[in-house]
């Protein structure tokens, strides 16, 4: 795995940020509490999670078109992914009727982006909610235990974690996976890219990232208690 380092509190104003680096891919994330929730939860009790993705112009090789008109697909997909995720280890009725809202800038993107952007966002969330907390709106924890994520593949034969752009952009398989803190899985996202894959090549791609979401949540819970979350 790439060094993989979490920023907590590096915005003045959001509820909840975190700066998040692995090798030279950065994403920045900050989570903003409001005191609403979407329609459809409106008058439930129920709060709300969400996410919020978007490359910056110049994350990229080349110039990268802003998206507040026409957001891409990709992005949009990352960004449901990014929310279900969250979600998956929230308990939405202890949040009351108010709406949390990730948002994950890429600042720079060397592959690895959507996995690092869950693993710093999950930071943001959580020092959001301890906001929160300590001002008396939520009476119980919502956070039910941690998430994080990484990427994995199979690049010249070879299983690989944390690919970078170099690495991913000529793999033969690539995966995404998202595990809670207690190893139960929220997503996986597997893909042959060239040469499909064997259940033994899966397994091992699945251990081999798991052990490293394992770090990755240690990683989180350091870098938490020493923001003094």
């Amino acid at each position: 795995m790439r060094p993989v380092t979490l920023e907590l509190g590096c915005l003045k104003y959001a509820e909840g940020s975190c700066l998040a680096t692995a090798g030279n891919t950065r994403v920045l994330c900050a989570a903003s509490v409001e005191k609403r929730v979407p329609p459809f939860l409106a008058g439930s009790g129920q709060g709300w999670v969400t996410a919020e993705y978007g490359l910056l112009p110049r994350s990229t090789h080349q110039r990268t078109a802003r998206e507040s008109e026409r957001p891409r697909g990709r992005s949009q997909e990352i960004k449901r992914f990014l929310g279900r995720s969250l979600r998956a280890v929230c308990d939405l009725s202890a949040l009351g009727e108010q709406q949390i809202i990730v948002d994950c800038d890429v600042i720079q993107a060397d592959g690895g982006t959507r996995t690092l952007a869950l693993t710093g966002g999950f930071c943001a969330l959580k020092q959001a909610v301890e906001r929160v907390r300590g001002r008396g709106f939520v009476e119980r924890d919502p956070l039910i235990e941690h998430v994080a994520a990484t990427s994995v593949g199979i690049v010249d034969g070879e299983v690989l974690l944390d690919l970078a752009y170099s690495e991913d952009s000529r793999a033969d398989t690539d995966m995404n996976l998202v595990l809670t803190e207690s190893g139960r899985i929220v997503e996986v996202q597997a893909t042959a890219e060239h040469v499909p894959f064997n259940f033994e090549e899966f397994s091992r791609m699945y251990s081999l990232a798991a052990r490293a979401i394992g770090e990755l949540i240690q990683l989180q819970h350091a870098s938490l208690k020493s923001a003094g979350g």
